[in-house]
């Protein structure tokens, strides 16, 4: 080995992005491994490369011993003596045996050990790059599609995007640019395994952070997002300056910022409320966009009960009950929603002691008041026959009364 080796491990740094000495410390192992198997054998050896000129020198140590067992590794103290007269024994010995060639087996047995460091190395890296970087966004290509597992080069590495991972009615084909948020990264015996997705709140608060300049410098803050991937998501911003609306920073002019993330997560619907430390009000907003009369708040249980007018509460619900269910997890309280009716005429109390006393006194005093049905319940045929069966009755007490009062004259 000369300089033209030294050149080509400075190549092979700048190409792979591997520590020059990681490398030279890896062709080290690989000689030392390819030594021992080209000369048959154990002895304590290393090797040794000079960093600019590339030569190679091979030591050996042996210990310093009264009696020797080992003459591989061992060498006696008059021996000893006769190369430093200042050894004693326990200590070691070590001198150079550089082979003049170490053959062909040993140069193919070398490689093959620096292209397996070399690629441990390169595994070590992208873990390294890849695990500090987790909750982060990343944009990368559609590199293959196996079954529902989606494949994404992201340059030094190839991510997993997994089926359940992926947001229902999206779909993905080769070559296509995709913006994917880091869930985990793992080591694997077949490398770094970086595993991606699509359907996370992390993207959606991601992307907020990417296309809202007061979010990048901390005017506007994200306080809390829920999301059901590829319907909806809502998400809450405050403002820690009070010249600057949250909301409107994040909408954009004419809707501009908030349209370029609903593109790219496509078409799904964002829902962008002020947050407020005041719970009525947090949930008030949360349920946007239903109107809310009234909030009734178990701090201590963080269950809220909500009323709505009528009309209003399907659409606070939502479809399949997607609206109060993002709201509750937005806020982190469990929230009941009831109707204006609903919740008035379960509070109705029927006072049915005093209708009873009330009920017992008339009968005593012989007043029987006649009940009619309602009509609705009624045939048609009784619907008209009732009307004229009160006035009959009303003609027949007014002709017994004139009947009285001439019997009494």
């Amino acid at each position: 080995m000369n300089k033209e080796f030294i050149k080509a491990i400075d190549e092979l740094e700048k190409e792979k992005e591997i520590s020059k000495d990681i490398l030279i410390e890896s062709i080290e192992i690989a000689l030392v491994s390819a030594y021992k198997k080209n000369y048959g054998t154990s002895q304590n050896v290393r090797v040794v490369i000079d960093r600019d000129e590339g030569d190679i020198d091979v030591f050996m140590k042996r210990n310093i011993v009264e009696e020797v067992v080992d003459d591989l590794t061992e060498i006696s103290i008059e021996d000893a003596l006769e190369i430093d007269p200042r050894y004693t024994v326990g200590d070691a010995i070590e001198y150079q045996v550089t082979p003049r060639d170490f053959g062909r087996i040993a140069a193919q047995t070398a490689k093959q050990v620096v292209v397996q460091r070399i690629r441990e190395a390169e595994r070590g890296m992208i873990f390294d790059n890849y695990v500090t970087r987790q909750g982060e966004l990343v944009t990368g290509v559609v590199q293959r599609i196996s079954n529902e597992t989606v494949f994404i080069n992201m340059g030094k590495a190839e991510g997993i995007l997994a089926g359940t991972e992926q947001v229902p009615g999206e779909t993905y084909t080769v070559n296509n640019r995709l913006k994917v948020y880091i869930m985990d990264v793992k080591k694997t015996t077949k490398g770094p395994q970086v595993y991606l997705s699509r359907s996370h709140p992390g993207l959606v608060k991601r992307l907020f952070e990417l296309e809202v300049p007061e979010i990048q410098d901390g005017v506007v803050v994200i306080k809390s997002i829920s999301r059901e991937a590829g319907s909806r998501t809502k998400i809450a911003v405050a403002s820690l300056d009070e010249n600057v609306d949250p909301v409107g920073a994040c909408v954009g002019s004419r809707g501009s910022r908030v349209q370029v993330i609903v593109d790219e997560i496509f078409g799904e619907k964002i829902d962008i409320i002020n947050w407020s430390d005041d719970p009525e009000k947090l949930i008030s907003s949360a349920l946007s966009p239903a109107k809310v009369e009234k909030v009734i708040v178990s701090p201590d249980e963080k269950t809220a009960v909500v009323i709505v007018p009528d009309y209003q509460l399907s659409l606070a619900i939502g479809k399949e009950g997607q609206n109060v269910r993002l709201a509750a997890k937005l806020c982190s309280w469990k929230i009941d929603i009831k109707s204006h009716s609903q919740y008035f005429q379960e509070d109705i109390e029927y006072p049915e002691d005093d209708f009873e006393e009330e009920y017992l006194e008339t009968e005593e005093e012989g007043m029987d008041e006649e009940i009619l049905q309602p009509e609705e319940d009624l045939e048609p045929e009784e619907k008209i026959l009732q009307p004229k069966k009160i006035i009959e009755e009303e003609i027949l007490e007014t002709e017994e009364k004139i009947e009285e009062q001439g019997r009494f004259d």
